[in-house]
């Protein structure tokens, strides 16, 4: 057993160091906020080395959907309305439901989605798993149930010019309990955050928890690790996320947990010579949860906007919305006004 310990204890140091070398080309963070009167926030960054365009996307309860277009893919109806962030209009990034269940993917390059024994399970695309687990679940528990069931082989499209969308997420409801979803060989691992409240990208969790561990027993008063790489954001989001104030305010915890994952953030267009696939962030949202408002903020724009999905016809038979983020970049405030009917965005399966 103290063997055992001196070598996690050793690798945790490792990877500490690890977080001083240049960045990699997928970099995201996503921050939990708990303030007072059961509000919570989850703020995130997408980072990546080229923009990613993302468009948002309403869509109400009762729609026909499928995992994929390969035969026996997983199918569906939705018990509930939510709105999504798409990627390249071919695949759901992340998202919020109308019970206040938010699901962010970021990049995780040690994922491996499938083994052996998960080959000839249903479908379900990378495209629209996030909107599966957004469609049929009110809380982090009952996602947490359909994933250890784990009937379904996941896989995807590539982008970005050959980009494998190695991903995990980040899993958090209303009531604020909140898990991580890892796929590890093929096999499902989801981790309850506890009091850990920041995810970033490698490495895996149990190792970033050590990392994150490490660096509490120094204090953050004293000293944070300061680079953009994933273990160093995702020190100094933890550290202070749980050295912020606790209000009731709504806007204003928004804008602190605006401030968490700004300083969390890549430089846009940060460079480093010879480093040509370094990411910067393109945008960054914040779920609001117990109002159900969801906010996004693209760093070329001049202001930040948000969907408030409790003002919304979200019941069966209403239309699909659709924000087009590269025509409506000067909206400041509540964006419901400039959602515009639309078809459903075609997965990228």
């Amino acid at each position: 057993m103290k063997k055992f310990i001196k070598s996690a204890m050793a690798s945790a140091l490792v990877l500490a160091a690890a977080g001083m070398a240049p960045s990699d080309a997928a970099a995201c963070s996503r921050v939990l906020y708990k303030g007072l009167d059961s509000l919570m926030v989850v703020g995130r960054s997408l980072d990546w080395k080229t923009p990613i365009p993302t468009n948002l996307y309403v869509y109400p309860r009762g729609i026909a959907k499928k995992g994929s277009d390969a035969p026996g893919a997983v199918e569906w109806t939705s018990k509930y309305g939510a709105v999504y962030a798409v990627g390249y209009d071919g695949g759901i990034t992340e998202g919020m439901n109308e019970m206040g269940l938010v699901i962010n993917g970021l990049f995780c390059k040690g994922t491996v989605y499938n083994n052996a024994d998960t080959k000839d399970r249903p479908p379900m695309s990378l495209a629209v798993f996030v909107g599966w687990l957004l469609d049929m679940n009110a809380t982090t528990a009952e996602v947490v149930d359909v994933l250890k069931t784990h009937n379904f082989s996941i896989g995807g499209a590539t982008f970005d010019n050959g980009t494998v969308s190695a991903l995990h997420w980040g899993i958090t409801d209303a009531s604020g309990q909140s898990a991580i979803l890892e796929f590890d060989n093929g096999e499902v691992k989801v981790y309850d955050m506890g009091d850990y409240r920041a995810m970033t990208n490698d490495p895996n969790w149990p190792a970033m928890t050590a990392i994150i561990d490490y660096w509490e027993n120094i204090g953050g008063k004293n000293m944070l690790p300061g680079t953009v790489t994933s273990p160093s954001r995702c020190v100094r989001a933890n550290y202070f996320a749980h050295h912020v104030k606790e209000v009731d305010d709504p806007s204003l915890a928004v804008n602190i947990t605006r401030s968490i994952v700004e300083d969390a953030s890549v430089p846009y267009t940060y460079m480093i010579e010879g480093e040509p696939n370094l990411s910067s962030t393109q945008w960054r949202s914040y779920a609001q949860l117990r109002d159900r408002r969801y906010y996004f903020d693209i760093v070329t724009n001049p202001g930040m906007y948000y969907i408030d999905l409790m003002k919304l016809d979200l019941y069966p038979g209403a239309p699909v919305l659709k924000l087009d983020t590269s025509k409506e970049t000067q909206i400041v405030g509540c964006a419901n006004d400039h959602l515009k009917k639309s078809a459903p965005f075609t997965p990228m399966y």
